[in-house]
């Protein structure tokens, strides 16, 4: 039996060798190889771009709604951090809406924080969140000790809003703005995926096209015959599915709105330059010494924001006109400072009246919060929509693949026959 094995299998490779020299033997073989590689292109487009119509789900549900989510943990610590100034600001027990709105910026962020690193995987995002929490009670610390000493009157407890400030600003906001650029990022790419032609289905298409042509040569030796209707009518089917493809990621790729995410970028860096200036404008009154270094900061933060503003919101928005109302409001606290009037810079910077910094700042922080809710309306309307653009796409790919590789079998076997 273990002799005639090996014998069997080498009278059938001789055999089989021979019948491929022949014209049903070369026809069958050519027949037998279209219809696989019809197959596998079938399904290589319909993985390629089954996974670029879930991206769309993902940008919609998980990337985008994370990138906002990031960015309102910005603002909410940030927002924290002036809340605290203003609160100490105010002297003494500071006023119930002061203190609730401290406490709701640091409600804020916490949900922001926990909402911007669902499905986390990356190692990256976890050392950040990491540090976010690790730090926030410290902060938090920091300020109840500085309530604490101001409400008896006690100096020291500038050293301790000081203290927290720093951290706020040197090391919570930064892990704050470097999750924010990731989650930005991913953004960005899954963008790219949903726009970006499916390279690997156009390739290997393009090879199922060169293989109908070589496979059209063996017919025409082995048949005499010029057309083979069968595989003209697969090569057919197969430039309709990659003029399909085309045109569908031409049209999601139009979809995309690029421009809508680069204006979300800009208007979250914007907010966040605001609320930099604003912990800045508040600060300056704490520490009560010269004002030269403190308005160099404020001033770069500024210019960097009206760029910003005037580049995404235009000259005449909302959000122009309350930063102008705002620098105003600013000046006139810098004047009063300056002319040792400390009280009225006070009043001017977190009192309650609608000529106040603390209110214009308020205005532009809201104009600015509805910016950024177009800007991500258009982001969401546009991935949407490159998303309706490959509706039925992978499945539709997949079925024309599979007709192709019908059509070669019908139009082979009838060759086969003559032979058989």
């Amino acid at each position: 039996m273990r002799s005639r094995l090996p014998a069997a299998i080498r009278n059938a490779a001789v055999w089989s060798r021979r019948f491929a020299r022949t014209a049903p033997g070369a026809i069958g073989a050519m027949g037998a190889g279209l219809i696989v590689l019809a197959l596998i292109s079938g399904l290589v487009c319909s993985n390629q771009l089954g996974d670029k119509t879930s991206r769309r789900d993902t940008v919609l549900h998980h990337t985008e709604p994370l990138a906002n989510a990031s960015q309102r943990l910005y603002v909410a610590l940030s927002a924290a951090d002036a809340a605290a100034s203003t609160a100490f600001l105010s002297g003494g027990i500071e006023s119930p809406e002061v203190r609730t709105q401290y406490r709701q910026s640091l409600a804020d962020a916490a949900a922001a924080l926990a909402e911007a690193t669902t499905g986390a995987s990356d190692a990256d995002t976890r050392q950040i969140v990491a540090r976010i929490s690790a730090e926030l009670p410290t902060y938090t610390g920091l300020v109840e000790a500085a309530r604490a000493n101001n409400r008896q009157g006690l100096p020291v407890g500038s050293a301790y809003l000081r203290q927290a400030s720093a951290l706020m600003q040197d090391s919570v906001l930064k892990n704050a703005e470097e999750l924010q650029q990731s989650r930005l990022a991913q953004l960005r790419e899954d963008q790219n995926a949903i726009s970006g032609l499916p390279w690997s289905s156009l390739v290997v298409l393009m090879l199922f096209l060169l293989a109908c042509g070589a496979g059209s040569r063996v017919l025409l030796r082995r048949t005499n015959r010029w057309i083979n209707p069968g595989v003209a009518a697969a090569a057919g089917v197969t430039l309709l599915a990659m003029l399909w493809i085309v045109i569908a990621e031409v049209a999601a790729g139009a979809t995309i709105d690029s421009a809508a995410t680069t204006r979300f970028e800009s208007l979250s860096r914007a907010r966040i330059l605001a609320q930099q200036a604003r912990t800045e404008e508040t600060l300056q009154l704490i520490i009560r010494g010269d004002l030269d270094a403190s308005e160099q900061r404020f001033g770069n933060d500024i210019d960097d924001l009206r760029t910003r503003l005037l580049a995404t919101a235009g000259p005449d928005s909302a959000a122009t006109q309350a930063f102008t109302s705002w620098q105003d409001g600013h000046k006139t606290q810098v004047a009063a400072y300056r002319s040792n009037n400390y009280k009225g810079a006070v009043q001017q910077a977190v009192g309650s009246g609608d000529t106040t910094s603390a209110a214009r700042f308020n205005a532009l922080d809201e104009s600015l919060r509805a910016e950024l809710e177009q800007a991500r309306a258009q982001v969401r309307d546009g991935a949407d929509g490159a998303g309706d653009a490959l509706t039925l796409i992978s499945l539709g790919t997949f079925a024309l693949m599979v007709a192709a590789a019908a059509a070669i079998g019908l139009g082979v076997w009838p060759r086969l026959k003559e032979f058989l």
